[in-house]
């Protein structure tokens, strides 16, 4: 049996800044990478452990990549009510391309909850 995550409310997720960024290391199928900036807000009034995330990057060719794992950046925030986590981390696509998700957590009550980011659009520099 699965247990449904539930929108907490207070608990939001913001873009913060998408940028191209060509010193990042990206593979010649997916060459144009791109730094994303989040912030997970806490605005609820209970304690909140994300411990996954997860995205979703559709490209105009009609590709979809599903990105699911464990953390958020390596670390697993404990937002208390009031705090915030930022981040930034990067997704290398091929073509113009959307993304969204969301991060997965629990209340320190054990409550399954989730809060969606925001989705985002990446459109790399026209090539000579």
């Amino acid at each position: 049996m699965t247990v449904p995550f539930d929108l907490l409310p207070g608990l939001t997720a913001t873009v913060d800044d998408v940028a191209y960024d060509p010193t990042r290391p990206a593979p010649p199928d997916r060459p144009h990478p791109f730094v994303y900036h989040v912030s997970i807000h806490n605005g609820s009034e209970e304690t909140v452990n994300i411990f996954g995330r997860k995205w979703i990057v559709r490209d105009t060719d009609g590709d979809t990549l599903v990105v699911e794992g464990d953390g958020v950046v390596g670390q697993f925030p404990k937002l208390e009510p009031g705090q915030t986590f930022s981040y930034n981390s990067y997704h290398v696509i091929k073509a113009e391309s959307t993304a969204t998700g969301s991060f997965f957590g629990t209340t320190t009550q054990g409550r399954p909850v989730f809060v969606r980011i925001p989705r985002f659009e990446m459109h790399p520099p026209m090539l000579a």
